[in-house]
């Protein structure tokens, strides 16, 4: 009988060395795939960028040490360019949500249209996958999604726009595997990749001087700094759409008793909203909407739901309700700095039931009801 063949993801990063080396041990004929899913020249990725002068780019190294483990696990690996698909599916949607004030999440748009869509295609297309699998940590059974083991590396949130269909033929080798495992198992196997350190920063573009990176493709509209209690300019900035809600470093405003922090802009007038740690009510929310919601399980118990609003904040109790099928209110108890763009997911226990884009946030004095 021949074995499963499964095309792994392969960044030249620990976690999807040591997958591939566990999926070996579960007897899968195993090939590894490298994306290049970014072209800093072609994208005129320069300003923020401090790794444009390097002789050999991070990207570049990456696959080098992808290569290097490939060869150490004697594996096959093969390079793939989604640079097109990746500009036109994910990084077009951050500067549009930037430019209306937003602040979408990239990771999440690279997995459902990069990692388990081209990529997925190519894998089974053209290298004849029976599955794919990727470094992740994160759980699926029969289409379903569920957190990982190692709940401080847990990626759950970043995977739920994917749909059953798409989770049927993923492998997660690390789901029930802690970081701390991956690496002491990748120092046994001495891997060229056992004690680099981790990614960071922008899906598959890196670490980034953020603001000036942003001025690439956003030209820079300076305006005012407003108190939103006392209605006084504070102070000037370069862009209110380079500035998200809860935000309080990159201000430049020096000289206050107390620091301040974002709650709102307005882009219209080029205007920034601050406040202090004295009215953080204007930060508070206890309800949203959330569009394009993909509910990943039908099957749940609506009086034991959690949320997450970001990734690594803590579950927090929410009620649901459904004004369509990809429309839903969301309540809670007062939390702070509910960002519209961010995306929602909604837990019950370790089940990932659904993921939306928070579209509206409504503070206590803002009543919307749908319950």
């Amino acid at each position: 009988m021949s074995k499963k063949r499964v095309v792994l993801g392969m960044s030249g990063g620990v976690d999807s060395s040591v997958a591939a080396y566990l999926l070996q041990q579960q007897g899968y004929e195993v090939v590894g795939l490298f994306m290049r899913n970014w072209d800093s020249f072609l994208n005129n990725d320069i300003l923020g960028n401090e790794n444009i002068t390097q002789d050999i780019c991070p990207q570049e190294q990456d696959y080098l040490d992808a290569q290097a483990v490939a060869k150490e696990l004697n594996i096959e690996i093969h390079r793939v360019d989604f640079v097109k698909e990746y500009w036109d599916k994910v990084f077009s949607y951050l500067i549009n949500e930037y430019q209306k004030g937003r602040t979408p999440n990239p990771d999440i748009f690279c997995n459902k249209y990069i990692k388990f869509n081209s990529f997925a295609n190519y894998a089974f297309n053209e290298l004849k996958a029976d599955f794919i699998a990727m470094g992740h940590y994160a759980e699926t059974k029969d289409g379903f999604l569920y957190r990982a083991k190692d709940n401080n590396k847990d990626q759950s949130y970043f995977l739920a726009q994917l749909t059953n269909e798409q989770l049927k033929k993923v492998i997660f080798p690390l789901a029930n595997i802690t970081k701390d495992k991956v690496r002491e198992i990748a120092n046994l196997l001495k891997l060229t990749t056992a004690n680099k350190k981790d990614s960071t920063g922008i899906c598959f573009i890196g670490e980034r001087h953020f603001t000036k990176f942003l001025e690439n493709y956003i030209p820079s509209q300076p305006g005012n700094i407003i108190d939103i209690y006392s209605q006084k300019v504070v102070g000037k900035h370069i862009g209110a759409m380079y500035y998200t809600i809860g935000q309080r470093k990159g201000l430049n405003l020096g000289g206050f008793e107390k620091p301040y922090f974002v709650v709102g802009h307005n882009l219209a007038k080029k205007e920034i909203y601050v406040t202090n740690d004295d009215h953080k009510e204007y930060l508070l929310s206890d309800q949203l909407i959330a569009t394009d919601v993909n509910f990943l399980a039908n099957n749940y118990n609506e009086n034991n739901l959690t949320a997450k609003f970001r990734y690594r904040q803590t579950d927090i109790a929410v009620k649901l309700f459904k004004i369509n099928n990809d429309k839903i209110a969301v309540y809670y108890k007062d939390t702070e700095a509910v960002t519209p763009g961010q995306q929602i997911v909604i837990y019950n226990g370790d089940l990932v039931v659904a993921g939306g884009i928070i579209d509206e946030i409504f503070y206590k004095n803002q009543k919307k009801t749908y319950l």
